[in-house]
């Protein structure tokens, strides 16, 4: 408790020390996509990771050596400590999230000002309309990033992926870039304000798929063999048959 206290003390002096350094930022980023801002908004969560001793990330993987080639970056989901966790990574990609999320004090109007994307799931028109927000990212060379699982896992099984990320990527004719992380689960549980015990996470950046010959007919293809990698890999960290860390798999049996 002690602990989760005084974590959660230093977190915040950061994060309000951050929002005028991004408001200065978004007003002289002339950017069209917001680049420096959101790259800056990113070093937050790199700050985060680092005042909380209990998180102990290992990143490894592809090297991108063109920060400005635009990705469809996608992930499995197990904790909101995915996204300060995800955001250690050394270039800028705009989130996917839900609205709820971009209407927080201060955390959403940091989403807000960096270009974020919100998409509201009682409004069916939203996610189209997230998805050509995140198509004009894409051509103004900046990566997009999805949860294609649209929530968190609650038992650690990766769950059944959403085809939007894919659509995306086979018509702006970007690769997919996939992630896989793992050991997040338990990094801020459900419902409570204590973050969990000191736990060694893993975060991988798989090589990417293109997808410029590709059509819409291949979207579930492509979608499966993403998934399909980010499941054997998090089977390889835990050591168990890929049927256990598969979501689908676990309730069909």
């Amino acid at each position: 408790m002690i602990r989760s206290f005084i974590t959660w003390f230093v977190s915040g002096i950061i994060i309000l020390a951050w929002l005028p350094l991004l408001a200065i930022s978004r007003l002289f980023d002339r950017d069209p996509v917001l680049y420096r801002t959101g790259f800056l908004f990113r070093k937050l969560g790199k700050a985060l990771t680092w005042a909380n001793p209990a998180w102990r990330l290992q990143i490894s993987g592809e090297t991108i050596s063109d920060p400005r080639r635009p990705y469809v970056v996608v992930s499995n989901h197990q904790s909101l400590a995915d996204i300060p966790l995800i955001s250690n990574l050394p270039w800028e990609m705009k989130w996917m999230g839900k609205v709820e999320l971009l209407k927080l004090p201060i955390f959403g109007w940091m989403m807000q000002l960096s270009g974020d994307i919100a998409v509201d799931r009682k409004n069916p028109r939203s996610g189209a309309q997230a998805l050509i927000k995140a198509q004009r990212y894409l051509a103004q060379k900046c990566s997009v990033i999805i949860f294609p699982e649209g929530t968190r896992t609650l038992d650690g099984r990766v769950r059944p992926f959403t085809d939007g990320a894919f659509h995306l990527a086979i018509r702006a004719k970007v690769p997919i870039l996939p992630l896989v992380i793992e050991g997040s689960k338990d990094c801020i549980p459900k419902n409570s304000w204590q973050f969990g015990k000191p736990s060694d996470i893993f975060l991988k950046v798989l090589p990417p798929i293109e997808t410029s010959s590709l059509s819409i007919e291949d979207v579930q293809d492509l979608r499966d063999r993403v998934r399909a990698a980010i499941i054997a890999q998090i089977a390889e960290w835990r050591s168990v048959p890929v049927e256990d860390a598969d979501g689908l798999a676990a309730s069909k049996s």
